[in-house]
């Protein structure tokens, strides 16, 4: 099953029409929506406009790919339960946000490796035409990293941070 979400703060009807078109072109009946407040009529995929918290973690566990905006709590739920993510995040020259900061929060995951990014419908569809040759994700462990740990007492003790050009993310 797929799973796609456009959390809770707005339409995304750019991400949920290529959604749909591309199940329809595929004759894919395995996907569901969640929409926020759209004025998109789907044809090929089920949709709601709203899903409680409960639900919606219970979606990303079954799913076999989820396909997000760029919110953090989509983006980490995803990468926590060990599933494939597609992200496109919303643009504020389209409408679609105040601002791009969910540009910036793609791009910064896309560098890490940690989730496949499309800027463009068009990329988009490719990336989902590609999505069941790619390798299984690694889960984001829900607990942080020894060496982070380590690190934040050391800037609390000290109140050095001690970790430029370090990655602290393992």
């Amino acid at each position: 099953m797929i799973f796609a979400t456009v959390g809770t703060q707005g339409q995304f009807d750019r991400l949920i029409r290529t959604i749909d078109e591309w199940a329809g072109a595929h004759g894919r009946t395995d996907v569901f929506a969640q929409t926020g407040p759209s004025d998109y009529h789907s044809k090929h995929i089920r949709v709601e406009r709203f899903i409680d918290p409960t639900e919606f973690r219970k979606r990303v566990e079954a799913a076999s790919l989820v396909i997000s905006h760029a919110g953090m709590g989509s983006i980490i739920t995803a990468l926590e339960l060990g599933k494939r993510i597609i992200v496109m995040p919303r643009r504020a020259s389209l409408g679609e946000h105040r601002n791009d900061h969910q540009l910036a929060t793609a791009k910064r995951f896309a560098e890490q490796g940690c989730i496949m990014v499309a800027f463009t419908e068009h990329e988009l569809v490719d990336k989902l035409d590609q999505h069941q040759i790619s390798d299984e994700p690694e889960r984001l462990s829900a607990l942080a990293s020894p060496r982070l740990i380590s690190t934040i007492r050391t800037f609390i003790e000290t109140g050095r941070i001690g970790f430029e050009n370090r990655d602290i993310s393992s």
